[in-house]
C-alpha cells in the first residue's frame, strides 16, 4: 500500500481564542466601570490601549 496516513494533529488558532476572550473582557470593563453613551463607543478604542501597556 501506498497511501501516505499522516497523523491529525490538532492546531488552535490564537485569534479564534483571543477574540471572544476580548469582547468578554470589554463588556465586563463596561459594567464594572457603569459606563454609558459615549463612554462605551470611547472604551472601544481607549481599552485595547490600556490593555497592551498593562500586559508589556
Amino acid at each position: 500500500m501506498t497511501s501516505e496516513n499522516k497523523p491529525i494533529i490538532n492546531q488552535v488558532q490564537v485569534g479564534s481564542i483571543l477574540g471572544p476572550i476580548w469582547f468578554i473582557g470589554w463588556l465586563f470593563t463596561l459594567a464594572f466601570a457603569n459606563l454609558a453613551g459615549w463612554q462605551i463607543l470611547f472604551s472601544i478604542v481607549i481599552w485595547p490601549y490600556y490593555l497592551g501597556l498593562a500586559v508589556r
